[in-house]
């Protein structure tokens, strides 16, 4: 991108030269927030003489960080000075040069997980003796909120005494804290709130970085919570040039502390602040601004603003009542697929939007039905895989030797016939230690249990011996005095996976290296632990299938929604507290505002829930659109209607039309009748239809062996209890899971 001030509106230009002093600007989705923050660095360095030294700003994700760092080096010279970075890693760059002032932390602090947070909490219950899950929950519920909140933790447990065993949850959290500070470890809720516990005892601390950033900026400032708020108000303290972006309407994630309300406390803590709108939208069409801004106006706690775009026209968006999830799927599969064909667009063009990941595997069944590459976000992260998690506890021990979760993690893999018991002989050398650092003492010489341990302490003084840079040859070295490949069995299908992703990750470390060839073995630690599975969502050639809340900030020229029932979007949770069916509506109009070009919307008219398969009531969003007709309300409440619908075997002829008084009506804006996007030949009337004969799955049994066109002969090893789903594995292709209605299987052996 080239610096050229002349391409932002008259909307944009306002704040841009706003350089004294506290901006706020409401961005509606789509409005050019990313083009106005570039250009407003851009235009401090260049225009104003500002060192770009004494310039920070903040986003809420490493590929916007990397993004803005990118459009910016390439607009300005000088701009790889600007600090651009998330919150989480502000802090953690803060807390890697100052941390040593927090007794006993030092430096070389690891970052745990979530994954290895909930290790140690379950470590904290057992020691304590609790089994109970409830009790789980609710700690790790009061961590969180305790870490986002601003009181003591003293004070917090005071206020929350009334709660239900908030005495045993009290004990639970100051012990996992000092587990935390034992093995010099930091959470991610700790990254910020340690930040501002060096500010506040040490205020030399907080002078050097108040007194650096003249100019500190803000995106998605919706989504900061009391302390990131908190962290803004002290990093702006000394000059007050605090230039934020926001959109309350798009503020989507209260459940982890997201406060949209600090849009409006802005102006408490900054009486002179400056308030601009940005409400023409460049992404979408006018069709999809007319349903999203219909959506959002059912919404009280906002500024006033009404979102437009002189892109004028565009298709209408679609909304489609399927028979059930499976028919959903096929519908949403087949309408990507004529996209592509017929339509000129890519699959990586295309994403489907849902509110839980629970209604991801249908979509999965049918994408590989017709063959359509596609990549599901917010599952398993990569970072979270078993022999992944194994790779960085290694590593993790040669910078931070006090982690006792990571070496824990990795004492017994390859297994060395070491357990829970030998660690905790292994505690008792001497409790003031770290296992690690017992495991080295000339202690454990004169002990039974030198001989278990001898294995793992000659790997690691081989490897401790070794250069850590380059990275990789490191990583290499790692695994070789370890024997962590020979532990894997390349006969067996899932060990070879696992080697394949070990594989994959020493290639990750090559990559960091090029890109930060003077980095450390802790700051590619910290890299990762840092990073997000959705940094990833729309690279590649496949359709994206995601959750809406994975999707912020992302476009797409396509989008789909699915899932549109009371209950499910919005949640159940939502149906009677207006406070969370207000988040929820600005969940909606998250996912509508995705859309560039085209977008399709569905609901079923039941689906497979709690076990059974249950009726479902369209969600109140449909009729909020426009998209569903009054006419058809009184008769979707009364669960009465039916997605009445027929193929006639043209490939292109689908579509789920409303039963209204006989006729079939496709709702679309205003609710009127309109044609059908595809071939309405393929539609019959209610009376005429005819229940389409839905195939045996009975006739499939484990131990049979089958052939798939694409995947090729392979044998079921298990089937679901309602005979839905069948795990097959093949032979070039391992196990799938598939729907046995569905999928094209021929039976080629019984047993």
């Amino acid at each position: 991108m080239k610096y050229d001030i002349n391409s932002l509106n008259e909307e944009q230009l306002a704040p841009l030269k706003e350089i004294k002093g506290a901006v706020l600007v409401t961005a509606g989705a789509g409005s050019g927030k990313t083009r106005l923050l570039t250009h407003r660095v851009a235009y401090l360095i260049k225009e104003c003489g500002v060192d770009p030294y004494r310039i920070l700003a903040i986003t809420f994700t490493n590929k916007a960080a990397g993004e803005m760092k990118e459009r910016i080096i390439s607009m300005v010279d000088g701009a790889e000075k600007v600090w651009i970075s998330t919150f989480h890693s502000m802090c953690a760059k803060i807390l890697r040069r100052d941390i040593d002032a927090l007794y006993p932390f030092t430096k070389d602090f690891s970052i745990y997980s979530e994954s290895d947070s909930d290790k140690v909490i379950k470590e904290v219950l057992a020691e304590f003796g609790v089994n109970d899950d409830k009790i789980k929950k609710a700690v790790v519920k009061h961590l969180s909120n305790w870490k986002n909140g601003s009181q003591s933790l003293e004070e917090y447990l005071n206020t929350h005494s009334d709660e239900y065993d908030m005495q045993k949850i009290g004990k639970c959290i100051v012990a996992y804290q000092n587990k935390l500070k034992k093995n010099n470890a930091l959470d991610f809720d700790d990254l910020l709130c340690k930040t501002i516990e060096l500010f506040k005892t040490f205020p030399q601390i907080l002078d050097y970085y108040a007194n650096r950033f003249e100019y500190v900026l803000v995106d998605e400032f919706q989504d900061t919570n009391l302390v990131q708020y908190n962290l803004v108000k002290l990093l702006a303290s000394v000059h007050g040039n605090l230039f934020v972006v926001g959109d309350e309407d798009q503020c989507i994630y209260s459940w982890r502390g997201a406060n949209f309300q600090n849009i409006f406390n802005l102006k408490k803590d900054f009486p002179d602040l400056k308030t601009y709108k940005l409400e023409r939208n460049y992404r979408s069409t006018s069709e999809i601004i007319k349903i999203a801004n219909n959506v959002i106006k059912n919404n009280t706690a906002r500024l006033n603003k009404n979102m437009w775009t002189d892109k004028e026209g565009g298709e209408k968006p679609t909304l489609y009542n399927a028979y059930d999830e499976r028919d959903e799927a096929t519908y949403v599969a087949r309408t990507i697929q004529n996209l592509v064909e017929t339509k000129g667009y890519e699959y990586k063009d295309i994403a489907v939007l849902m509110r839980m990941n629970a209604l991801s595997r249908n979509l999965e069944e049918a994408f590989l039905l017709y063959n359509i590459p596609h990549r599901i976000f917010g599952g398993f992260k990569f970072y979270e895989r078993v022999e992944i998690k194994n790779m960085i506890g290694y590593l993790r021990l040669f910078t931070n030797p006090k982690d006792d979760v990571s070496f824990a993690r990795i004492i017994n893999f390859p297994k060395r016939g070491i357990g829970d018991g030998t660690l905790a002989k292994l505690q008792e050398l001497d409790y003031s230690k770290s296992l690690l650092e017992n495991a080295l003492s000339e202690d454990i010489k004169n002990t039974a249990l030198y001989k278990k341990f001898l294995p793992f302490l000659e790997g690691y003084n081989k490897a401790l011996e070794l250069p850590q840079k380059p990275l990789s040859k490191f990583v290499e070295g790692v695994l070789l005095a370890f024997k962590i490949r020979e532990a894997y069995n390349i006969k067996d299908e899932e060990d070879l996976n696992r080697l394949m992703n070990v594989d994959q990750f020493v290639s990750s470390v090559k990559e960091f290296e090029a890109l930060n060839p003077d980095a450390s073995l802790g700051d590619f630690l910290e890299s990762i632990t840092l990073s997000s599975d959705t940094d990833d969502i729309g690279q590649g050639g496949a359709v994206t299938i995601a959750t809406v809340h994975a999707v912020k900030g992302l476009e797409f020229k396509v989008v789909f929604v699915i899932g549109l029932e009371e209950g499910i979007f919005p949640i159940s949770r939502a149906l009677n507290n207006n406070y969370e069916l207000e988040e929820e509506r600005r969940l909606m109009y998250v996912a509508l505002t995705r859309a560039e070009e085209r977008l399709y919307l569905s609901h079923c008219s039941k689906r497979y829930m709690y076990r059974e398969s249950q009726y479902q009531t369209p969600s109140r969003f449909c009729r909020e659109l426009g998209l569903l007709s009054l006419e058809s309300k009184g008769i979707s409440e009364n669960k009465a209607y039916n997605a009445d619908r027929t193929y006639n075997g043209h490939s292109r002829s689908y579509g789920a039309p409303y039963a209204c008084g006989g006729d079939y009506v496709k709702s679309g804006m205003g609710g009127g009748k309109q044609s059908f996007p595809f071939d309405h030949k393929s539609f019959v009337k209610k009376e005429e239809k005819k229940e389409e004969p839905r195939k045996d799955v009975s006739i499939y049994k484990v131990g049979q062996k089958v052939e798939h066109p694409r995947f090729g002969i392979g044998q079921i090893v298990a089937i679901s209890d309602d005979g839905l789903v069948g795990d097959i594995i093949f032979e070039d292709f391992g196990k799938k899971s598939l729907m046995l209605e569905l999928a094209p299987l021929n039976i080629i052996e019984n047993e």
